[in-house]
């Protein structure tokens, strides 16, 4: 049998449908309809939380069933009990780890993960957001869509397993740094400054004192320092 024509650019009908016949757009139809009733049973049976936030081992078993099913779909020389077989496994296997982490705390806790707090009385936790990988950033984004405007407005920041925010705002808020982003001019021009409170750049620690201190920061060591405000009115 003589080898096949090499791939050539203007080889159109190849470009578009491969080495397969036209009547392969009907069963790749009716494969993802199949694989799709599939993937809805699968996500069903791994429980409420796969529509929502989902947790490390909710992640892998999502990507197991989309891996699982993605081949069969485009390929005509691959049937589909195999997918089949997959998905009951993942699934299986998932609602099995889901039982043993519920009865077994530190399974879950090495599982999921668990609860960190990234910010305590107004103040960065930079170590922990340092194991986290939470950049200030970042952090000051969650924040101002919460409708804050400075650290002194915070009194717990969790930062959840799943990679989720809790905030638990301050009964009475503190000066603090403000959360608004420096080139805002004129809405950092707005922010009312605490007279004799300055906050530490990095970490947002506050000080009393009458100018910028000349010293680190008691909490993180840094020298840098700004006048602590409060919230606009």
């Amino acid at each position: 049998m003589p080898p096949p024509p090499p791939p050539h650019i203007t080889d159109y009908l190849r470009i578009l449908m491969g080495d397969v016949p036209w009547s392969f757009l009907l069963e790749a139809a009716i494969r993802l309809a199949l694989m799709y009733l599939v993937l809805l049973a699968g996500l069903r049976l791994m429980g409420k939380r796969m529509a929502g936030q989902v947790s490390r081992t909710e992640l892998a078993g999502l990507v197991s069933l989309a891996v699982s099913i993605g081949i069969p779909l485009l390929s005509a020389d691959r049937g589909l009990l195999a997918p089949l077989v997959i998905a009951a496994v993942v699934v299986g296997a998932h609602r099995l780890v889901a039982h043993w982490a519920a009865r077994h705390p530190t399974a879950e806790y090495l599982l999921q993960g668990t609860v960190t707090t990234v910010v305590a009385d107004g103040v960065l936790q930079l170590p922990t957001m340092e194991q986290v990988v939470l950049s200030q950033e970042r952090l000051f984004a969650q924040l101002r869509g919460e409708s804050l405007e400075h650290l002194g407005q915070v009194h717990r920041l969790y930062m959840e397993a799943n990679g989720t925010f809790s905030l638990v705002e301050a009964d009475k808020p503190a000066p603090g740094l403000s959360l608004v982003p420096g080139w805002d001019e004129d809405f950092r021009g707005a922010q009312p400054v605490a007279p004799g409170t300055f906050a530490c750049l990095k970490c947002g620690q506050t000080a009393a004192t009458a100018q910028a201190p000349a010293t680190g920061c008691p909490h993180c060591g840094a020298r840098d320092w700004e006048p602590a405000v409060t919230v606009c009115k």
